[in-house]
């Protein structure tokens, strides 16, 4: 394992280093900064069509699907590079990060033709319909239902913590279509529109003022009958594709923000006298060497190339970064003192360092609570026994 780049790399660092910095400081200079995922909504969704006419939308797509068919460490250099210049997070990151390798790797060549263009132009904004109320971290127990009817897909059913689904164009359901099953069996993948009358999206309000997050209801929603990826029962098993696509390169780039972070409660501490504290400084210590320790596993996870075997270090890496920055969060906050907790603007207007802290709560919920993925770890990582499931 090698944990360095070669001199070509680090060419092409500078080459997109460059281009996302002159574009920050130039023509989209009002969206640089912004650290949650609605605000300026529109101006982002131009931003997603920029990157796409200058190739560096989906780098690591093949060329002929709009990709510059990049090397694992250009992706990861451009992730890096991203996070670096202060852009703001993709709109389109499930399109481009899941739903589009999805397509790549499980669709037909009809499909690939049907939605990767506009996934990498930008025009196509895709969000993701896995989690339900009573089946959040517990994929297998959905309840959706769906069925075909005169030659279409038609669902039924309610999908919740759906991220940007008001902005969003399509949507990917894992939906049960054979009646009677239970768990991972008889689960189907849809690709379906969202602007539709079987569709309704209600938004849900955070904590920390956003409202990233939807419930979406299905109400005889309809799709073609060729929407379905893979064949009917496949669900489960390209849901678990997708979901490894999700540990993939922009981990790295994930990290780099993580960086920007904690400069941030670094800068604070030496700005009001916080640092002088042994406690305050051990603890800003304890975050440096934990995020180093996270990119060392993450190159090493995504230098693996036997992906035959499990993986030891993504099944951890979730819980790991999630515990690491929910951490960050409260030494933000201890760091900022009580002048922490009164926001400088208007209502909800929070600073990075109180967002990140509120944001930081739900880290180790979504995506797979630390709780599961303990269970992950014990029975896939470890080979110990499954534990009691009821009935």
């Amino acid at each position: 394992m090698k944990l360095g780049f070669s001199k070509e790399d680090e060419d092409f660092r500078s080459e997109c280093a460059s281009w996302l910095n002159d574009q920050m400081s130039g023509e989209f200079s009002d969206i640089k900064g912004i650290t949650t995922l609605t605000e300026k909504a529109e101006r982002r969704k131009e931003w997603e069509q920029q990157l796409a006419a200058h190739k560096w939308s989906c780098i690591g797509w093949p060329e002929e699907w709009g990709g510059r068919g990049a090397s694992l460490a250009q992706q990861v250099i451009f992730a890096e590079e991203y996070a670096r210049a202060g852009v703001p997070g993709r709109v389109n990151h499930i399109g481009i990060e899941l739903a589009g390798p999805t397509i790549l790797t499980f669709g037909t060549d009809e499909q690939k033709k049907r939605f990767l263009p506009d996934i990498a132009a930008g025009k196509t904004i895709f969000c993701q319909g896995f989690s339900e109320p009573g089946a959040g971290s517990d994929l297998a127990a959905v309840r959706t239902k769906g069925h075909v009817e005169n030659g279409e897909w038609v669902v039924n059913g309610q999908k919740i913590w759906t991220s940007l689904a008001h902005i969003s164009d399509w949507i990917f359901v894992v939906t049960r279509t054979e009646e009677g099953t239970q768990g991972p069996k008889g689960l189907s993948f849809l690709m379906m529109p969202i602007d539709q009358e079987g569709i309704e999206i209600r938004g849900i309000e955070q904590i920390n003022g956003d409202a990233e997050f939807n419930e979406t209801f299905f109400t005889d929603a309809k799709c073609a009958e060729d929407s379905l990826i893979g064949a009917p029962g496949d669900g489960w098993k390209i849901a678990m594709g997708l979901l490894a696509f999700e540990r993939g390169v922009s981990t790295l780039g994930q990290q780099m923000a993580f960086r920007n972070e904690l400069d941030e409660i670094i800068a604070a501490a030496k700005s009001n006298g916080s640092s002088n504290d042994p406690l305050i400084r051990q603890r800003i210590a304890k975050a440096e060497i934990g995020l180093r320790l996270m990119r060392y596993g993450a190159l090493r996870m995504l230098s693996n190339q036997d992906h035959s075997k499990v993986d030891g270090a993504a099944l951890t890496y979730k819980i790991q970064w999630a515990t690491w920055r929910r951490g960050l969060g409260e030494l933000g906050m201890d760091v900022l003192g009580q002048g922490g907790e009164i926001a400088e603007g208007g209502e909800y207007a929070w600073n990075t360092l109180p967002n990140l802290f509120l944001y930081s709560r739900a880290d180790t919920i979504y995506g797979g609570t630390n709780q599961i993925q303990r269970n992950l770890i014990a029975e896939r990582g470890l080979g110990m026994p499954r534990e009691p499931r009821g009935k």
